[in-house]
């Protein structure tokens, strides 16, 4: 089976940079063959060995493509430009440490991260609370999804409030990524609160594999230094891991 990453880059909070740093991340951590596509709505300055295409039309509000995540629900598109094979999703602020090979290779259906009691924030059941930072599944799977929200996006939108309660409440049987396979920057690698003005972020180890940044900081804040984060959850200057993996896959630093 083909094996296939998206990344989406919409509006002006993502430069070129970020794509081709994480094809080049990605391309360092997968053995053979693979395609790396980018649904955007501004191809300019990215690889040639990136392939991009239109970002599908939702029927959505300019406000629910900033807040929500919404315009991924377009990769369960019936037919997404042709594209077969397993598909592992990616958001652009997710820094790729490790091999990807088990990712494409994990048995689950549709397999994503639970930020419930992994990241240190249980639900009040206990139960998996799904995360889309990254995400496999097989392309053309679940196109009722995409079918029963192109029908009425703002009902959807209103009831859900953002993309990844709307997917979770709609699979069933979902899998999940082990624990140590994807972690939270916030979670894992900041410093507790205030602290973080005189101590860096801890390193990641030889055994990461995927951090994900979700909200502030993103891994361009770390790159480029001074006060990141948001109050009291802070940090200061440049974060040496970060400036080398950005430069390392060729990002302007």
């Amino acid at each position: 089976m083909d094996r296939v990453i998206i990344c989406m880059k919409w509006g002006k909070l993502y430069g070129p940079d970020y794509v081709n740093v994480l094809y080049s991340a990605c391309r360092n951590n997968i053995s053979g063959d693979f395609r790396f596509i980018c649904l955007t709505d501004d191809a300019n300055g990215l690889d040639a060995a990136i392939e991009s295409f239109p970002i599908p039309d939702l029927g959505i509000r300019e406000f629910d493509w900033i807040k929500g995540g919404w315009p991924k629900i377009s990769v369960f598109k019936p037919d997404l430009y042709g594209l077969t094979g397993r598909c592992l999703f990616i958001d652009l602020d997710t820094v790729i440490c490790g091999p990807l090979d088990e990712f494409f290779e994990n048995g689950g259906a549709f397999v994503g991260i639970d930020t419930g009691p992994t990241w240190g924030r249980p639900t009040s059941d206990q139960k998996p609370l799904l995360g889309t930072g990254i995400f496999a599944f097989t392309l053309g799977a679940y196109s009722e999804i995409y079918d029963e929200f192109i029908k009425d996006p703002q009902a959807v939108v209103t009831k859900y409030r953002i993309e990844q309660i709307y997917v979770q409440d709609r699979i069933e049987n979902i899998t999940y990524w082990p624990r140590s396979w994807v972690e939270s920057f916030k979670y894992h690698y900041r410093k507790p609160a205030l602290v973080g003005l005189v101590l860096p972020p801890r390193t990641p180890s030889p055994k990461s594999r995927v951090i994900a940044f979700h909200g502030e900081p993103r891994p361009i804040d770390l790159v480029k230094g001074g006060l990141w984060g948001i109050f009291p959850n802070v940090g200061l200057g440049r974060v040496r891991w970060a400036v080398d993996y950005w430069k390392r896959h060729g990002g302007s630093v």
